[in-house]
């Protein structure tokens, strides 16, 4: 579970960077956002009792899928999936980290979908699945014709990944499980394990990826590292 997450108000990224339709706020147990991109579709999806967020990435060539986090009520998810003229062909489920809220659905759409099973490899032993493919930092993960890249964020817990997508035609996306939120990293539970998160975060995400990247958390709303870059002093000297 993350750290309790603080809404910024919807669509205050930058108008050019949102669709009309896409904000990056989805009500608790409400209706999926999609965003439409030159490649790829991003449906989110807000699931259970604690506001988890599932996503559905499509690609528009193939038609195929990859699910970031069969968070919970599986059935809604089942239901996202045949929403359109035909049921998407998810290849790939993909879960960020090893804590419950984020896997309650992955044994029923997994078993509906028969999708590969993925997870960070010091996670993949505590998901209530086997996991067929064990993710390292710097893996790649196909959708479609397109291809998805693993960023490995240790601390929140020893296996959490991040999926992150570079759209050729615009600014990258990255869904961050609880690892990072408007406001701060997520929460763990050593010195040791905010340091190396804190670290992570700053090499391989903020060192890495410019202030247009999109950030989808696992809970609540989307947030930009743009936004959040000033702050990286003031969580690392906070603590939390």
């Amino acid at each position: 579970m993350g750290a309790p997450v603080v809404r910024p108000r919807p669509g205050s990224y930058g108008d050019a960077m949102s669709s009309p339709t896409y904000t990056g706020h989805v009500d608790a147990l409400g209706a999926p956002s999609t965003r439409d991109l030159a490649d790829i579709t991003i449906t989110k999806l807000s699931v259970g009792p604690m506001d988890n967020n599932a996503y559905l990435l499509v690609c528009k060539h193939t038609g195929e899928g990859v699910l970031i986090d069969a968070a919970n009520d599986a059935d809604r998810i089942l239901t996202m999936l045949s929403a359109g003229s035909a049921p998407i062909p998810v290849r790939s489920i993909i879960t960020t980290h090893r804590h419950w809220d984020h896997h309650v659905a992955l044994p029923d759409v997994a078993k509906a979908t028969s999708a590969t099973t993925l997870a960070g490899r010091d996670d993949a032993d505590a998901l209530p699945v086997a996991v067929d493919r064990p993710l390292d930092h710097g893996d790649t993960v196909p959708l479609g014709d397109c291809t998805l890249e693993i960023i490995a964020l240790r601390g929140h817990t020893p296996g959490s990944v991040a999926v992150l997508y570079r759209d050729p035609q615009g600014h990258a996306h990255l869904f961050t499980g609880d690892s990072l939120f408007p406001d701060g990293p997520g929460k763990t539970n050593s010195p040791a394990d905010f340091g190396s998160l804190m670290d992570d975060l700053e090499a391989r995400v903020f060192g890495e990826l410019p202030d247009d990247t999109w950030v989808y958390p696992g809970h609540g709303d989307d947030t930009t590292l743009g936004r959040e870059r000033a702050s990286l002093p003031e969580w690392r000297a906070r603590g939390w």
